[in-house]
């Protein structure tokens, strides 16, 4: 694919053979994000674990210090008291069979998140082939499964995250926008490694954090030096 005049400009500002440091490879990727739009700046890390073994998934959540930049529409299955303290929480969309009749029928998806209370997760179980391969499906390990959905739609809305291993056994995750500036995107980036770090499965041998790097949307890759992170 042929890279354009901007990319092939970024390109120049890092040495590819170099591993930099967090901070410093904040600073060149908001440098080098230099589209008309506010570019996200992702995560990407390999894991030194093998994704296929149930004992060595790595997956959580967790709310980043700044947030992402990003407006997050949550959509929370409830009933009764559980529904009226979603919509009080701020939740874009709160149902229950009607919803996953919406989903099924309309190919509905304009929301980010799906928040349920334990008792909805039957009638959900239905989408499961329709949320599962877009990531939508609410999980315990996410906190998208739970009793206390205000609280979940709260932590949702201030830019909670969730991360997980794909078949590759990497995390990809956005932590942020280059207009937030390389001190705010390192609090955000230090608090998910750090949440990565403490989900290394027992069962994980050798080195955990294989690589490390960031980019912006639209940017050149970054290397992180991953021996200090661990």
């Amino acid at each position: 694919m042929k890279k354009g005049k901007k990319y092939i400009e970024s390109q120049k500002l890092i040495d590819r053979t170099k591993l930099y440091d967090a901070e410093e490879a904040l600073e060149l990727v908001c440098k080098t994000a230099s589209a008309k739009f506010d570019e996200t700046v992702e995560l990407h890390v390999k894991l030194g674990v093998d994704s296929r073994h149930a004992d060595q998934q790595v997956r959580g959540a967790i709310v980043l210090p700044h947030g992402t930049g990003k407006t997050t529409r949550t959509l929370v299955f409830a009933k009764g008291d559980n529904a009226k303290a979603a919509e009080e929480a701020g939740s874009d969309f709160v149902g229950a069979e009607d919803l996953v009749a919406k989903i099924q029928n309309e190919n509905w998806f304009d929301y980010d998140v799906i928040i349920a209370t334990p008792d909805m997760m039957g009638v959900i179980g239905r989408l499961g082939k329709v949320l599962g391969p877009k990531g939508l499906m609410p999980n315990p390990k996410a906190g998208t499964v739970t009793t206390d959905v205000a609280k979940a739609v709260k932590e949702a809305k201030a830019g909670k995250i969730e991360y997980r291993l794909d078949k590759q056994n990497i995390i990809h995750c956005a932590i942020g926008k280059a207009s937030f500036g390389p001190e705010k995107l390192a609090d955000n980036f230090n608090a998910l490694m750090g949440a990565i770090i403490k989900a290394k499965p027992a069962a994980a041998k050798g080195q955990y954090i294989k690589t490390c790097a960031l980019a912006s949307t639209m940017g050149p890759g970054v290397k992180v030096n991953s021996a200090k992170l661990a």
